[in-house]
């Protein structure tokens, strides 16, 4: 062949089917061990991946292929999750244990294999197993394509900011309380920013320091790695421009006080405008009900590069932990940036529409203290952990694992916010409710007052979706979606049921697998406030999910 035809052929195979050159395999090594760690003046031994808390950022490009091979060095079964990675037809590597995986057993590993596509921006991972996730969690950050600039002006820098809980006991042991007693478990004895709380009172370890350069602009990756509690985040005298929730781009917008729950990321710019010093960065709760809450304020310090020894700290005043007025201030703020390189492509016409109504009920225990025991529940089914992977038992057709019959509304109506039913018990159950490949999807999630009424993040995983519209008291299907915004509504993985009220999320079923949905608050998971999506393939290899890996543990 003339080298002038091949040379033709060459072009015309580059147009017709382009290679993405610039995208990578990134492979990381994570080992499941225990290592001791002193925190408020108390060592304890705790699981870690490579020894770290936080563990190891992940570090990718958008459209990169990420293999992480997993090697379980402790006396506990353990899985990880990439919260927010779509994990397109690769819902093997998702994570959740007997959802998608058995768990990686002592002694055993796995290769989590998945590619980021279209995605860039900050998200986690964590354990996805009992409470192990209060130390085994991290970073996600990826980056956008060679060349492709962020659609803010460039930060000068970036930092990591993970926020979370520490207990002095072990979580697990925590977790098991509940198991034990039927009661709810202990709150956490501290929060941490990047690992550490700062000053306690009766210990005056000192915190994580941000050092800064004036003038410099910053990008702050803030991610709620908390088991159980939203926050919020401040920095004294400073002013955020939010630019990104959930690896999602927003409009920006100012504020001084971030809100986040457990499972959100949050990406800030942060300008290093004010005169050399110490400056306050700190977290506290926030619960607006008569649930109890670790009140403990966690104390870090942003600290100028030129500041002189013994400047003293400027302080900052939190907000209220029952600021309800702070949380929807910011919630209300976030819209989807919605321009055409990044749309935001809310689904109009729906084929299921649902109503989740998610809350706590108190079933039998003859074992329990009180004879009884406090569970939770999506519309009045507390789901009930299988023996066998729901993924695996899709894939290959087992009988007798799960039942395909979730109830898309409750089965019998009540006024959920307002005195609700006389019977405050729930079913249990392995249920999945499914659907078709490509449907669209709106889920009404109204929380209930059953014993108190309480907000829930609730994640999906396998999808992102938009949060179309929220309000208070019973959602009213003949008035409340004249108020749905389907122009530029927060896309995201994770959102916040308000306390007493309801929110609406849109998705494409566009992801064919088993997809848990659950709160992540890790108390209501363990009670059982959770469910699964099972998608169906859809037409061909590519609207199907690969074939299992030969490695996927077994249970």
């Amino acid at each position: 062949m003339a080298s002038w035809v091949q040379s033709v052929l060459v072009v015309l195979a580059m147009v017709l089917f382009p290679t993405t050159v610039e995208s990578k395999v990134r492979h990381y090594k994570f080992n499941v061990v225990m290592k001791n760690m002193t925190r408020l003046c108390e060592s304890k031994p705790i699981v870690t991946i490579n020894g770290k808390f936080p563990g190891p950022t992940l570090y990718a490009r958008e459209d990169d292929r990420v293999i992480v091979r997993v090697v379980n060095k402790v006396p506990h079964n353990i899985t990880i999750h990439w919260h927010g990675v779509r994990q397109l037809r690769t819902g093997w590597s998702d994570g959740p244990a007997y959802i998608t995986q058995c768990p990686i057993q002592t002694n055993q590993s796995y290769l989590y294999k998945f590619n980021v596509t279209g995605q860039r921006g900050t998200l986690l991972w964590h354990a996805h197993i009992t409470w192990l996730r209060a130390t085994v969690h991290g970073a996600i950050v990826i980056l956008p394509k060679h060349g492709v600039p962020y659609p803010f002006p460039k930060p000068d820098h970036e930092k990591i900011i993970v926020l979370g809980e520490w207990w002095k006991s072990d979580a697990d042991d925590v977790m098991n309380q509940w198991v034990q007693t039927g009661m709810p478990p202990n709150v956490s004895d501290a929060h941490t920013i990047n690992g550490y709380p700062g000053p306690t009172p009766g210990c005056s370890s000192s915190g994580f320091t941000l050092h800064v350069e004036a003038g410099k602009t910053y990008l702050l990756r803030i991610i709620n790695a908390a088991l159980n509690e939203d926050v919020f985040f401040k920095i004294a005298k400073h002013e955020f421009t939010v630019v990104e929730v959930d690896a999602c781009y927003v409009k920006p917008f100012k504020t001084d006080t971030i809100y986040t729950a457990p499972g959100q990321t949050t990406n800030v710019l942060l300008t290093a405008d004010q005169k050399s010093g110490k400056y306050l960065m700190a977290i506290s709760p926030f619960m607006d009900t008569i649930v109890a809450v670790d009140n403990q304020t966690a104390i870090a310090t942003l600290r100028y590069k030129t500041t002189k020894p013994y400047t003293p700290l400027t302080l900052t005043t939190l907000p209220a932990t029952n600021a309800t007025p702070a949380t929807n201030s910011f919630i209300e703020s976030l819209r989807s940036l919605n321009s055409p390189k990044y749309p935001a492509l809310v689904p109009l016409k729906i084929d299921h529409s649902l109503l989740f109504v998610v809350g706590v009920g108190v079933n039998p225990c003859p074992t329990c203290v009180n004879g009884s025991r406090v569970v939770a529940g999506i519309n009045n089914v507390t789901f009930v952990m299988p023996d066998t992977a729901l993924l695996q038992a899709h894939y290959f057709n087992t009988s007798g694992v799960f039942t395909d019959d979730f109830p898309g509304n409750p089965v019998t109506p009540y006024n959920y916010t307002g005195s609700g039913p006389t019977n405050i018990q729930t079913t249990n159950g392995t249920k999945v409710y499914r659907l078709a490949y490509n449907s669209t999807v709106q889920v009404v999630i109204q929380g209930n007052g059953i014993i108190a009424p309480e907000s829930h993040p609730i994640h999906l995983h396998g999808f992102n979706f938009f949060v179309v519209a929220k309000g208070l008291g019973n959602y009213d299907p003949v008035n409340d979606p004249k108020k749905f915004n389907l122009v530029d509504p927060v896309e995201r993985n994770t959102l916040t049921v308000p306390t007493a009220g309801w929110i609406v999320i849109r998705f494409r079923a566009d992801n064919p697998g088993v997809w848990f949905l659950h709160c992540h608050l890790e108390v209501h998971t363990t009670w059982g406030l959770k469910m699964a999506f099972l998608v169906d393939n859809g037409n061909g290899p590519n609207e199907s999910i690969i074939p299992p890996p030969k490695d996927l543990p077994t249970c």
